[in-house]
């Protein structure tokens, strides 16, 4: 395994749920660098049960991921207190926008991979600073890889498929 760094990983929900789907949520540790999950991603891959929602809040709990608080869920959280539900749509990329932000505005700036599967993530719309990195779980499976961290990536994304999983084709950068 590689040496703890600077950098940190920011797996949006699907990442997440795919490698559930796939038992495969440690990969994201193999790198070396701090995972770190906003709260609004981890709320919704742990909110409803789901074939992963538990095995996800089980993970979340006993690895050394940080939950990181943001303004999005808060605002969330308290818009739903009392009222009808409201779009929820689109809130964790938000949330990990949010996040982005502050890193690059730390000083020194603090780099980041932004681990996702969702299309509107890939498009050009979504802004990273120069310290960060946008990766589809694909490319990052392969990245691991190619580490010889894992002994495949069509293996997990196999596991992933077979449990139920239908997720992106994307395979970015």
């Amino acid at each position: 395994m590689a040496q703890p760094s600077g950098i940190a990983l920011l797996p949006d929900a699907g990442p997440l749920i795919t490698l559930a789907y796939a038992d495969a949520l440690d990969v994201l540790i193999l790198p070396g660098w701090q995972v770190r999950v906003v709260d609004m991603v981890q709320h919704e891959v742990t909110r409803n049960p789901t074939p992963t929602s538990r095995k996800l809040a089980k993970w979340l709990k006993h690895k050394s991921v940080q939950i990181v608080s943001t303004q999005t869920f808060r605002i969330h959280m308290q818009a739903q207190a009392g009222q009808p539900a409201r779009k929820k749509a689109n809130l964790g990329e938000i949330a990990i926008q949010e996040t982005i932000n502050q890193m690059a505005l730390a000083q020194p700036p603090q780099s980041a991979v932004l681990l996702f599967e969702d299309h509107r993530i890939a498009s050009a719309n979504f802004y990273l600073p120069d310290d960060c990195l946008k990766v589809s779980t694909r490319a990052f499976l392969t990245f691991l890889q190619d580490k010889g961290w894992i002994d495949s990536a069509t293996d997990i994304e196999r596991r992933a498929v077979l449990a139920g999983r239908q997720f992106s084709q994307l395979r970015f950068p």
